[in-house]
């Protein structure tokens, strides 16, 4: 047996039962080589791999006896067995380094307050969904599009050239052109196609030039804070890809219609509380009210939010509370620009409109909120009203390889199953305010 291989076998012993080893030790003494053991295949140890994590030892806790002083080994400057550990002060440093910054407790801090405030933000996956934001809105939900919106699309003037053709050529890019992969991920194809669709839209603009007076926004912040009953809220957060324009879009309903809004019964859910699922803080500033721009901000109105429901992989929701993050982030919206342009009034006379648009690569959300009222705490007088469509297809199966099952083709190879209505009122939302 040569030394450098027992060498070895003696390192990786203690990987492996006795029984095995002693077994592949005989064969190589006996046969004169290694060719034996490296043949056979251990698929089974005894001992685990990985170094264990070593327990966390809990620090014992100091008792102090008065009238006796514990002897310690702080005069010796070095560690004596038998003595006791002696107490020093919380070094300091002189300087401020960020690395090692303590925050201090939270009823140190000076934004701290005793009552309560329950923030919602990106991630917040809120239990009840779309009824819930129905309720911390204070919004009456109208369950179809306004019928004067979609009818923008129908107009031969206001669509694309071979406009089904190029919508499914944008589909293809994102899911089969776009990359190399057999079967690419959500995030990726909706984000991708998103882009697509509004690169398609702004084909438009040589026949609407207002379309050139708006622009994209990714990732900007969002914070606002309104009181509904006793309670406070905020909405603190990335909003998604915001759509701003110069000016503002024109309101959906009448007076009369918003006006009708006063005889509406909000629904409630009792006896789950509305709180549910936000985040309750004690540290926050009372009066936020921020869009993510600067008041010379030449685009100041938004125009539509673009929501991607696999944008965030920490982060996963269902499609109802999608849509109630969809809906949260549209009223935020609303709310910070109406109380920069109308203050502390409560009734607006020119009411905010804002939209909302969300995918997953292949169901779309459509939303249009009109904020009639600032004034939240009570549930009656006038409401907001939001008009949604939800969970519209705009095709069935995009295949790379076609789906076989009993040795019958039940979905073929490519984009089957297009749906052009759901671009359409796509269209719809992007071309309001500009036709």
């Amino acid at each position: 047996m040569l030394p450098e291989t027992a060498q070895c076998l003696k390192a990786v012993a203690p990987l492996f039962s006795q029984t095995v080893l002693l077994k592949d030790l005989s064969r190589l003494s006996t046969h004169g080589g290694g060719s034996h053991l490296q043949a056979r295949r251990h698929l089974s140890i005894s001992h685990c791999l990985t170094a264990k994590a070593r327990p966390v030892r809990t620090p014992r806790e100091r008792v102090d006896i008065p009238g006796l002083e514990a002897v310690t080994y702080g005069e010796k400057m070095h560690y004596v067995p038998g003595l006791s550990k002696p107490a020093l002060p919380q070094w300091e440093r002189s300087y401020k380094d960020p690395r090692y910054y303590r925050s201090p407790p939270a009823h140190e801090m000076p934004l701290f307050k005793d009552k309560p405030c329950f923030v919602y933000n990106q991630r917040t996956s809120a239990l009840e969904g779309v009824r819930q934001a129905l309720w911390l809105t204070k919004t009456k939900l109208i369950s179809s599009l306004p019928p004067q919106l979609l009818s923008l699309s129908e107009s031969p003037a206001n669509q694309i050239p071979d406009q089904d053709e190029r919508v499914q050529n944008a589909i293809k890019h994102a899911r089969f052109w776009d990359t190399m992969e057999e079967r690419p991920g959500k995030e990726r194809y909706s984000n991708t196609m998103m882009v697509n669709l509004l690169h398609l839209c702004a084909t438009l603009q040589s026949n609407h030039p207002a379309i050139g007076r708006r622009i994209l926004a990714e990732k900007c912040s969002l914070a606002t804070t309104w009181k509904r009953g006793e309670d406070l809220f905020q909405i603190r957060g990335q909003n998604g890809l915001l759509h701003t324009c110069m000016e503002p879009l024109p309101e959906v309903s009448g007076k009369q219609e918003v006006s009708d809004t006063a005889d509406h019964v909000l629904e409630t859910f009792y006896p789950v509380s509305p709180t549910i699922n936000l985040q309750k803080v004690n540290v926050y500033k009372e009066e936020m009210n921020c869009s993510g721009f600067r008041d010379e901000y030449p685009y100041p109105h938004a125009h539509t939010l673009y929501f991607l429901e696999g944008a965030d992989a920490m982060c996963k929701l269902r499609p109802d509370q999608f849509r109630a993050k969809m809906l949260m982030f549209t009223f935020g919206t609303a709310l910070v620009r109406a109380q920069k342009l109308y203050g502390p009034q409560r009734v607006l006379d020119h009411p905010v409109t804002v939209q909302a648009v969300g995918t997953n690569g292949r169901i779309f959300q459509f939303m249009v909120f009109q904020l009639n009222t600032t004034d939240l705490s009570g549930d009656d007088g006038i409401k907001n009203q939001v008009w949604l469509e939800e969970d519209v297809e705009l095709y069935d199966f995009a295949k790379v390889r076609p789906f076989i099952k009993r040795k019958q083709v039940k979905v073929p190879a490519g984009l089957a199953g297009y749906k052009p209505e759901t671009f359409s009122k796509f269209l719809s939302l992007y071309l309001h305010g500009a036709v």
